[in-house]
């Protein structure tokens, strides 16, 4: 029988896969009593996958016209969609198709579930939320879906919040630029990789691209006040290794180089590196990470953090942990949706996987 304290995680991709690792792995420190993971199609270059998330304790779950296809790949389906959507107290869905799934199944179970969460691509299902963000304009009960943001907008609103905001306020940044230097694709996809460089459109007047849209968004759920000036480019590199953001903020509070390095040793979202390529940090990320994961939102070179010598001018470099800061900020929101007054505590356990050097 199905506990009280169940979850379900809807794709099983670059995203929903190691989500259901962490969840499986922690499942008894984060307080969770079932593991779900819907998968709809059945194909045998995915077995050993779904075989190995059944062995780590998760439980499948397909449409009821897809049990026969995984029983012939000997993978028995005990739960169906529906089953599964009335049983979870918290939905995770981690697929391109989140909005989507919110028409066609989710508001049919709004009843029964606490919190759906979607990804960051899924721009309009939710109240945007980033961990150590916007944490504090969570309402229990209101907010019913929730949208835990891109990793590069994860790391553009930590960089905003530690080096422009301060303990100042949103008047103290008077404006962010932003350029996102994304890599092709993730190491576990065959389709998307770019022969060379590759730019990006301005395809939005106010904000570039969709990044500093988002950042904007997710600071706007902290009040009106918030009304950054915001501005993005983005450009594909032919790599598969990190995503990496130059940034270059104007702030009215001057400040040196050294207090910015102290607000970067004092924060646990960010780790400190003394790195400057890609390969060196994602390969400190696939020996020490969870899964290959490093949990911070972002990852500075130290080295490349400049304060202009009237102190309002900061840039400089910082890599972009991919999926491991939407990882984090999705097990937070799991843990919010089932214990609301305790969730950052709880989400500690992963605290090894949140360096504070690279």
């Amino acid at each position: 029988m199905l506990g009280p304290k169940t979850v379900l995680v809807v794709g099983t991709g670059t995203i929903g896969e190691p989500l259901l690792g962490l969840l499986c792995n922690f499942k008894a420190q984060l307080g969770i009593d079932e593991v779900l993971f819907h998968k709809r199609t059945p194909l045998l270059s995915d077995r050993s996958k779904v075989q190995d998330l059944i062995r780590r304790g998760a439980r499948l779950v397909t449409d009821k016209d897809r049990v026969d296809g995984f029983a012939k790949m000997g993978l028995p389906v005990e739960i169906t969609t529906d089953e599964a959507l009335e049983a979870a107290r918290v939905v995770v869905d981690c697929t391109p198709s989140g909005n989507a799934m919110k028409e066609r199944w989710y508001q049919q179970y709004e009843q029964s579930t606490d919190v759906f969460i979607a990804q960051g691509s899924e721009f309009g299902f939710g109240k945007p939320y980033a961990r150590g963000i916007n944490d504090d304009t969570l309402k229990v009960g209101r907010d019913k879906y929730l949208q835990v943001v891109s990793c590069n907008t994860h790391n553009m609103s930590v960089l905003i919040k530690t080096f422009g905001l301060a303990d100042v306020g949103p008047e103290n940044l008077v404006e962010g630029r932003f350029i996102c230097m994304r890599r092709a694709n993730d190491i576990s996809q065959d389709a998307g990789f770019v022969a060379s460089p590759q730019v990006g459109a301005h395809k939005d007047q106010r904000f570039g691209t969709h990044h500093a849209r988002d950042a904007w968004y997710l600071y706007q759920t902290m009040g009106s006040a918030y009304d950054l000036n915001l501005f993005s480019s983005a450009m594909k590199l032919n790599s598969q290794l990190m995503h990496i953001i130059q940034y270059s903020l104007k702030v009215r509070t001057p400040v040196t180089r050294d207090e910015l390095i102290a607000r970067l040793e004092a924060d646990d979202r960010i780790a400190l590196t003394y790195k400057t390529t890609a390969n060196s940090v994602f390969s400190f990320g696939r020996d020490h990470g969870f899964c290959g994961r490093i949990l911070n939102q972002s990852v500075i070179p130290v080295d490349t953090l400049h304060v202009s010598s009237d102190g309002t001018q900061i840039t400089g470099y910082a890599f972009t942990p991919q999926d491991g800061n939407s990882l984090l900020s999705s097990v937070a929101a799991v843990v919010w949706g089932l214990y609301p007054e305790t969730y950052d505590r709880i989400v500690q356990c992963l605290k090894p996987y949140f360096f504070q050097e690279v």
